[in-house]
C-alpha cells in the first residue's frame, strides 16, 4: 500500500505555500502529494501549474475538482495543460460535490448525479487521450477536440462512495479516492463494487485502485486528539454522503475514523486498511504542535519503507 499526504491551499499565499508543501512532502520521502479543491478556495490547478515548475520528482493529484461548474472540454483543457507543465505528474480526481454547494452556491441542480458524471466522461475521457469527443447528453453534451499535442493524458479518480458510482467509477476510470470510511467499508463495500465493475466491463486485473484518505495522528494523548479530529472535521459527520460511510462503519462521528494513537497503535490501522485492498493511504496529518506532525510523518514513512 502506497502512502502520500493531501492537503489544502493556503488562500493567503496559494503558490508560495503549495510549492514549500511540495517540497517538504518530497524531501521528506513521499511520492504523492494531493490537494483539495474547496468552493472558496484558489483555483487548485492554476496553483499547481506555478507550484509544478518549481518541485520536480514528486507527483500531484486533486481531491477532488467539481465538475458540475465547469464543461469537460474546459477541464480537459485545463488538465492537459498542467500535465504538460508536470511532465506526466498530475493524477485528475473528481467529483460531483454536495447538493449545499451545487444548488445552494451555484443554482445548478444535484439531481441525477450519476447520469451527469456519466456524460461527463463521455466527453472528458476522450479529449484527454487526444481523441475527438463527439458525447450528446440529456445534461452535458461535449463535442470537439483540443489541440494540445505534448500533453501526457492524467488518469482519473472519481470520488465515489455509493455503489452506482463505483460502478461508474469501476468501468471507466483510474479509481476511486474515498473519505471518512473505515476499513470494513472499504473491504466488504468499496473495493469489490469498484473492482467487480472494472471485471465486468472486461478490464484486466489491476485496472482500478482504491485510495482512502482519513485523518491521521501519531500521539500519547488519544483522548485529546480525538476531541480535536471531532471539531476539526465535524461537518463530515452531517454531509449525507460521509454521514452513511461514518454509519456504515458503526461509526458515531468523524473522531472514530481518524487514525490515532502510538506508532504501534498507528502502524495496525494502516495494516488494516492494507488488509482492506487499500492501494493508497492518503493521510491527513492533524496535530496541535509542530513535533506530532513531525512524529505522524515519521510514522507514515517508517510503515512505507516496511511494506
Amino acid at each position: 500500500m502506497r502512502i502520500s499526504l493531501i492537503t489544502g491551499l493556503n488562500n493567503a499565499s496559494p503558490v508560495e505555500s503549495c510549492i514549500r508543501e511540495l517540497a517538504e512532502a518530497r524531501d521528506q520521502g513521499f511520492a504523492r502529494l494531493w490537494f483539495t479543491q474547496m468552493p472558496f478556495d484558489a483555483d487548485l490547478l492554476t496553483v499547481l501549474a506555478a507550484a509544478l515548475r518549481e518541485v520536480p520528482d514528486i507527483a500531484v493529484a486533486s481531491g477532488v475538482v467539481p465538475i458540475q461548474n465547469q464543461h469537460p472540454s474546459l477541464l480537459a483543457q485545463r488538465a492537459l495543460t498542467l500535465n504538460m507543465i508536470g511532465e506526466g505528474r498530475f493524477t485528475l480526481g473528481i467529483g460531483v460535490t454536495h447538493r449545499a454547494v451545487t444548488e445552494g452556491m451555484w443554482g445548478i441542480s444535484w439531481d441525477r448525479s450519476v447520469k451527469r458524471l456519466s456524460e461527463y466522461l463521455d466527453g472528458l475521457l476522450p479529449l484527454l487521450a487526444g481523441e475527438q469527443a463527439d458525447a450528446p447528453g440529456e445534461l452535458v453534451t461535449t463535442r470537439g477536440a483540443l489541440q494540445i499535442p505534448n500533453a501526457p493524458a492524467p488518469e482519473v479518480y472519481v470520488a465515489a462512495l455509493g455503489p452506482q458510482m463505483l460502478r461508474l467509477a469501476g468501468r471507466r476510470t483510474a479509481g476511486t479516492i474515498t473519505w471518512m470510511t473505515g476499513p470494513k467499508t472499504l473491504r466488504e463495500h468499496i473495493g469489490p463494487t469498484l473492482r467487480d465493475a472494472a471485471a465486468e466491463a472486461g478490464r484486466p486485473d489491476g485496472s482500478v485502485a482504491v485510495a482512502a484518505a482519513l485523518p491521521v495522528s501519531v500521539t500519547d494523548d488519544v483522548d485529546a486528539a480525538r476531541s480535536l479530529a471531532a471539531q476539526q472535521f465535524a461537518m463530515y459527520g452531517h454531509l449525507p454522503s460521509y454521514r452513511a460511510m461514518l454509519d456504515r462503519e458503526g461509526y458515531s462521528g468523524p473522531e472514530d475514523a481518524a487514525l490515532i494513537g502510538d506508532e504501534s497503535t498507528v502502524s495496525q490501522h494502516l495494516d488494516e486498511l492494507r488488509d482492506a485492498g487499500v492501494n493508497e493511504f492518503v493521510a491527513i496529518s492533524f496535530e496541535p504542535s509542530p513535533e506530532v506532525g513531525a512524529r505522524t510523518r515519521a510514522c507514515l514513512r517508517a510503515w512505507a519503507s516496511k511494506a
